[in-house]
């Protein structure tokens, strides 16, 4: 497994790759806890410090036109509900929201919004898969893994980037 620390907008980023595609990418205002938690998910892997076409292509999006959209390949691992979860959000566009309860309705399970928020906070792939834009039915935004500093900016940011689009 490839994996490298890089810097974004919002702040160090652990990035990870298998052959297969992005496996991990998670803020690390840490980098020796972020690395620690990396090889705690993947317990079996050998890791190798450097920066892959894979995770280049995925840190793209920090800098891309969204009117052109970026293929980026992803390797998931998590249970079958939370792939369904994960694989929803990925259709979310960009500086829009959506509540856990449409999440769980998208997936046919209307009564799961609790264990949706759970699959969200799950997310092993921070930013690429846009937990940031869902919320509680009730409005409210919620909990953000990496700090509500880093999500408002990362919002902000990401209004920013939707009004170029419209403008």
């Amino acid at each position: 497994m490839n994996y490298d620390f890089t810097s974004t907008p919002f702040g160090k980023l652990l990035i990870a790759s298998t052959t297969k595609g992005i496996c991990h990418m998670a803020f690390a205002d840490d980098e020796v806890k972020a690395f620690e938690e990396l090889q705690q998910q993947f317990p079996q892997a050998k890791f190798h410090q450097q920066k892959d076409e894979l995770q280049q292509g995925a840190l793209h999006i920090f800098n891309q036109n969204w009117n052109e959209p970026n293929e980026v390949k992803l390797h998931l691992k998590g249970t079958p509900f939370q792939l369904k979860v994960w694989e929803t959000l990925l259709k979310v566009p960009k500086g829009n929201f959506t509540t856990y309860g449409k999440i769980a309705q998208a997936i046919g399970n209307p009564n799961a919004s609790r264990a949706v928020g759970s699959a969200i906070g799950d997310n092993p792939i921070a930013f690429l898969i846009p937990a940031i834009g869902s919320i509680q039915s009730t409005g409210n935004f919620g909990q953000y893994h990496w700090g509500q500093v880093r999500k408002s900016a990362i919002l902000g940011w990401e209004a920013a980037q939707v009004n170029l689009i419209n403008s």
